[in-house]
């Protein structure tokens, strides 16, 4: 069972970039976007043997998740029960039979942090979802994470210090998440690999590889054992995240 994640930094952008090709060749059972930043009608992109499912943000063009899935889900979920969270078509939850699948696009903590203590209120909320999800079934989590955990996730560390998406407080949330029952899929399989997920648009970043690992595919701990690979397909173009992969 093959499960992969993306953000397509605007799904429209990206269909104009090969998307269909990608999806095709990456031929997964559940294929995760976020920041799709779509609202209903805005786009017709549908896969046979596919049904879709899909989150958008109340603003429009920001934001939204969406999973294309070849297994028809028990029930799907909309964001995590939270008005203050649930206007930003930011999670989607699938429950298979054996496990639930979570898309989530974490908000991120803006230039000067504007945005750092919604975010951790955020992170706390998301874990107790996530919590109680694994405390009915195995959970498989995937999705734009917006933090390089180790200064091994992350170009360079030392400049980016205090900026959104590594600071101590956002690599301590998700160190608190991963204690809470949950692993890190990639890491467990690549402990000393360097390899990145996203590359800013600015100074040639992507060329010179200056990148981020902030896209993950995390899974509760009873399901850890059937892990058989992880990937992260940085050599796929078409947004400034590349998509990562999980395999059962």
């Amino acid at each position: 069972m093959k499960f992969v994640s993306w953000n397509v930094n605007g799904l429209r952008a990206c269909a104009g970039k090969g998307f269909a090709d990608i999806f095709k060749s990456l031929d997964a059972d559940f294929f995760c976007l976020q920041e799709t930043k779509l609202q209903p009608g805005q786009i017709d992109l549908e896969f046979d043997g596919y049904e879709s499912f899909w989150h958008s943000a109340d603003k429009k063009g920001y934001s939204g998740t969406a999973i294309y899935s070849r297994h028809r889900p028990l029930s799907v979920a909309y964001g995590i029960g939270i008005d203050d969270h649930d206007h930003e078509g930011r999670v989607i939850t699938l429950e298979m039979e054996d496990f639930y699948l979570v898309d989530v696009y974490v908000p991120n903590s803006q230039d000067g942090l504007k945005r750092l203590d919604y975010r951790m209120r955020w992170d706390d909320d998301f874990r107790e979802y996530l919590c109680a999800l694994a405390g009915k079934k195995g959970v498989v989590v995937c999705g734009d994470f917006n933090v390089a955990h180790e200064e091994i996730d992350i170009k360079n560390a030392a400049s980016n210090r205090r900026n959104a998406g590594f600071t101590d407080e956002e690599r301590g949330q998700f160190s608190k998440l991963l204690s809470a029952g949950f692993t890190d899929s990639w890491r467990m399989q690549h402990p000393g690999e360097v390899k990145y997920s996203w590359w800013s648009y600015r100074f040639n970043a992507r060329a010179n590889n200056a990148g981020w690992r902030i896209d993950y595919f995390l899974v509760s701990s009873d399901l850890a054992s059937r892990i058989v690979s992880t990937d992260i397909h940085n050599e796929i173009l078409g947004s400034d995240h590349c998509p990562v992969e999980l395999v059962f």
